[in-house]
């Protein structure tokens, strides 16, 4: 029986008695007995076994009663037997369009950890894609989904009336990051709070063009995709795209160089750009509907603007009449250390875009907008799944955990990691750079600090480590490792993972100067 299927997981995570506990515990202990001899287990060469073994006392922040208790488990190499019958049916069977890193096959998740199929415990950074926002499981959670199962899966809120609809968007309009009064569109994913406000935009404003930036990513359906910039692979061979879309360049200040004066000024220049050069050149400010901007970009590489850039944003829509609208899909609820991103910038959107963190895992999609701006007729927009009462029972649950712990522990627990990786910029040569609010943290690779070349492989390759020594990360942009964990991730567990990184780090650094 998995570890994740009895009690002993949830106290381990949620503080709840187990009545197996001893009996697991002979278990688990085994499995640490065992684990002193992971780095030798499934490193990939001799030397990276010996350089493991040397380096774990000399980076490590976490003593060893930490790492049994809190660090990975792995009983098999991986991926495991099992997991390579799986992959291999998956290749057979399933779209190729899928971007599968490495080869972990999930058989269950609880808090910060994950099991595959073959027993093996992994430390989760990525939360399925920052979406498990109070970790595999929560209780809370579960319970809610559970009771909501048993009373109604789905009548179409399209057609019908849910009490839980207008009880999430009271809750979420409570906590918006503009004023109210405030109005909500229940979708299934980010994509479709995304294609609702443009939609919407263009439906409020009866104009057609829209301003997206380069390295942003809004989804894959057509409209969002259209306003996605992030990766030529997500567009290759899908045109023509949804037309009035023009990018615009974000402020990346690691890629402009200079100190905090030039990101500045950077930032504003990037924002002006529209009035100084778009708006006098080739597209009429009376005819641009919105901008859309993620306040911190996601998969451009965890990318944070100056929070001038999205001031001059703001004053710019302001004087042009144009819908301001964040997409938070993955920086929104709680990640950053307030619920909204934008909020660290004083800014206040017309639109929001909502999804990822939302439900736990749920599929929610939600457009916030301010009320007057959502003045379409019936029939104008719909979605027959769209606030499934599974997914809106989720969400409740999801922002009482947040509320209570989840918000305030991202805050914590990331500017405690942020300190720690930022000594790793001037550490390690392949170390670029370290940017991100609370628990949406990115770290750049590079092959130099001079030259700042973007390191793609060996980012790759730093993850795909990771993942052999049982901690699970995901790349984004070009060169960056994302650390987006459940925000119930302890100090204990984040340090464990942060060494096992500096440990991978420093093998990768090793290897390539042998």
């Amino acid at each position: 029986m998995g570890v994740f299927r009895n009690e002993n997981a949830v106290a381990r995570h949620f503080g709840i008695p187990s009545n197996r506990e001893n009996a697991l515990s002979r278990r688990v202990s085994i499995a640490r007995s065992a684990q002193a001899q992971r780095w030798n287990q499934i490193a990939p060469s001799p030397l990276e076994d010996r350089m493991s073994i040397e380096m774990q006392a000399s980076v490590r922040v976490a003593d060893a009663k930490l790492h049994a208790k809190f660090g990975p488990k792995l009983i098999t190499s991986v991926p495991g037997p099992r997991a390579q019958r799986i992959v291999a049916d998956d290749r057979r069977l399933v779209s190729p369009s899928y971007t599968r890193g490495y080869p972990l096959v999930v058989k269950n998740g609880c808090g910060c950890r994950i099991e595959d199929v073959d027993g093996n415990e992994f430390l989760d950074f990525t939360a399925g894609i920052a979406v498990d926002s109070t970790g595999h499981c929560h209780p809370e959670v579960v319970k809610a989904i559970q009771d909501q199962a048993a009373q109604l899966i789905h009548m179409s809120g399209t057609d019908f009336y849910y009490d839980l609809m207008p009880q999430l968007a009271s809750r979420l309009s409570a906590i918006a990051p503009m004023p109210g009064p405030h109005r909500f569109y229940f979708g299934n994913s980010g994509a479709e709070a995304v294609e609702c406000a443009l939609k919407l935009a263009r439906y409020h404003t009866g104009r057609q063009n829209v301003i997206s930036f380069f390295g942003s990513f809004h989804g894959r359906t057509m409209g969002a995709l259209s306003l996605t910039a992030s990766k030529v692979q997500q567009k290759r061979r899908f045109a023509p795209f949804v037309p009035g879309v023009t990018h615009v360049p974000y402020p990346y200040t690691y890629r402009a160089g200079g100190g905090p004066q030039e990101e500045e000024a950077y930032g504003l220049a990037c924002a002006r750009f529209l009035e100084e050069k778009l708006f006098k050149t080739t597209l009429p400010p009376e005819e641009v509907a919105a901008i859309f901007v993620e306040p911190i970009q996601g998969e451009g590489g965890y990318v944070v603007p100056p929070n001038i850039f999205l001031q001059e944003l703001r004053r710019i829509c302001n004087r042009h009449g144009i819908l301001l609208v964040a997409d938070e899909v993955q920086s929104g609820v709680g990640r950053t250390g307030k619920w909204w991103a934008i909020e660290h910038s004083g800014v206040e959107p017309d639109m929001v875009c909502i999804a990822k963190g939302i439900a736990s895992g749920m599929p929610l999609g939600i457009c916030m907008a301010k009320a007057e701006l959502m003045d379409w007729v019936p029939g104008s927009h719909a979605s027959t799944y769209g606030g499934n009462p599974i997914c809106l029972a989720a969400a409740m649950a999801t922002l009482n955990v947040i509320e209570r712990e989840g918000m305030n522990n991202a805050a914590t627990v990331g500017a405690a990691a942020l300190a720690r990786l930022g000594t790793w910029v001037e550490k390690y040569e392949i170390v670029g750079d370290v940017r991100g609010r609370g628990l949406m943290i990115g770290i750049e690779i590079v092959e130099d600090k001079q030259s700042r070349k973007q390191a793609g492989a060996l980012r790759d390759r730093i993850v795909d480590l990771a993942f052999e020594r049982g901690l699970l990360l995901l790349g984004c942009g070009e060169n960056t490792v994302r650390l987006c964990p459940p925000l119930i991730v302890t100090q204990e567990e984040t340090d464990v993972a942060l060494d096992i990184l500096e440990c991978v780090l420093e093998e990768c650094v090793m290897l390539a100067t042998r």
